[in-house]
């Protein structure tokens, strides 16, 4: 039997091979709000709390999505959560959902916007039950979410393939152990070729595994996957340490690291001391006993890899410099490799820290030059929420800062 489905596999993909250059090309983006405000499972039944889907369109409308192109933008990456197709509660609901699915697509093609549709996992919990380990987990969990990619490239399939694009998985979080494991490569290949079995001219985004870093995507052997319609993404929120300050959400370390400046060396050394010191007290204060000592010492580890510009600029550049030779190894050109997020937060959730804006215009313009030298295609993260660059929490205004480095880019 597993000879059988690994020469089905196979023969899916060899099959799969004949679809053409890639039909889609994209420039400059900005990935749409992920469903953040939405109920518990238990209420995804009630078609007034799910739908419209996603949760993007309870609030912008038709002049939100035409502003980003006046922006700069010349597309939107939009997730798409799979929760709620996987969880019993909603699955009578599924096609409703990918009917709003649809008209989301169009809407942002009628705003004058291609867009890349995002199957975007996110953690279970309290409020899903279904989330990424247990797609990964469970081999009944990844077939339900295989057939969610199939559902998704034929509803795609009949779009125009130069407006539309799809990408059955965000950042997997496999094979994240320091290669002792490998077992994105089979995943990728079923998520792949169920995919395009259903869509043969929709242009595909492949990724590789533990968060789409670049490291995993040039681990990749892209031959094993013989076709030209496939662009190839990665993530980049080097160096984490600043892009990621006080959220909560990414271990128990980083909730304690606020209020520290981008660049570093933009201050004075005695300001950014001053700055790393308020981090320890904190850390001393507020952080579990025994894991103080710690924390202290990855915070000097952390900031002795960033302090000097040199410091800074060979740690932002060592993404783009992997996946560059990554790619010219495998003959892939820079218009099929995608930076599909980066970015810096602006405001945590229930943190009243708020990064100033011109320190997140300076990084954005940083990353943006170097996806750009490469000739690599980017979407920033995101329009709201933690992330936001035009908006923060409950519809406000993000400040502008960031905004104006997209629109003052040369066309």
């Amino acid at each position: 039997m597993a000879m059988f489905k690994a020469t089905l596999l196979a023969a899916l993909v060899i099959g799969a091979t004949a679809a053409g250059a890639a039909s889609f090309t994209m420039k400059r983006g900005i990935n749409l709000d992920l469903w953040t405000t939405w109920p518990d499972a238990s209420r995804w039944n009630d078609e007034t709390m799910i739908l419209p889907f996603p949760e993007w369109r309870r609030t912008l409308a038709a002049a939100d999505l035409e502003r980003l192109k006046e922006g700069g933008f010349d597309f939107v990456r939009m997730p798409v959560d799979p929760s709620p197709f996987l969880s019993p509660g909603s699955a009578a609901l599924g096609e409703k959902l990918l009917g709003s699915v649809l008209e989301s697509v169009r809407m942002i093609n009628a705003a004058g916007l291609k867009v890349v549709v995002d199957l975007h996992l996110a953690r279970a919990g309290s409020r899903r039950a279904v989330g990424m380990v247990e797609v990964m987990d469970s081999a009944s969990q990844f077939d339900a979410y295989v057939e969610l990619v199939r559902q998704t490239a034929q509803l795609l399939s009949k779009e125009d393939p130069a407006l539309v694009a799809f990408e059955p998985m965000n950042e997997p979080v496999i094979d994240c152990d320091d290669g002792k494991t490998d077992l994105w490569p089979e995943k990728l290949q079923r998520l792949y070729a169920a995919a395009r079995a259903s869509a043969t001219r929709l242009t595909l985004v492949l990724s590789g595994s533990c968060y789409a870093s670049a490291e995993a995507l040039a681990k990749i052997d892209p031959s094993a996957i013989r076709d030209d319609n496939v662009i190839w993404t990665f993530h980049s929120y080097e160096p984490f340490l600043l892009t990621h300050q006080g959220a909560t959400w990414s271990g128990d370390f980083i909730r304690y690291v606020t209020g520290l400046p981008f660049p570093p060396d933009a201050v004075s050394r005695a300001e950014l001391d001053a700055a790393l010191e308020r981090i320890r007290e904190k850390i001393r204060t507020d952080a579990p006993w025994m894991r103080r000592a710690g924390m202290l010492a990855y915070l000097d580890e952390q900031i002795a890899t960033m302090d000097t510009a040199d410091k800074l600029q060979a740690q932002m550049d060592a993404p783009f410099d992997t996946i560059e030779k990554w790619a010219q190894a495998h003959g892939i050109s820079p218009e099929n490799i995608f930076l599909g997020e980066f970015g810096m937060i602006r405001q945590e959730y229930g943190n009243p820290f708020v990064m100033p804006g011109k320190d997140r215009a300076a990084y954005v313009r940083d990353v943006i030059g170097r996806a750009e030298r490469h000739g690599f295609s980017w979407a920033l993260w995101g329009y709201g929420g933690a992330f936001g660059v035009v908006e923060e929490f409950d519809g406000r205004k993000a400040e502008p800062d960031v905004m104006e480095v997209v629109r003052r880019l040369k066309q």
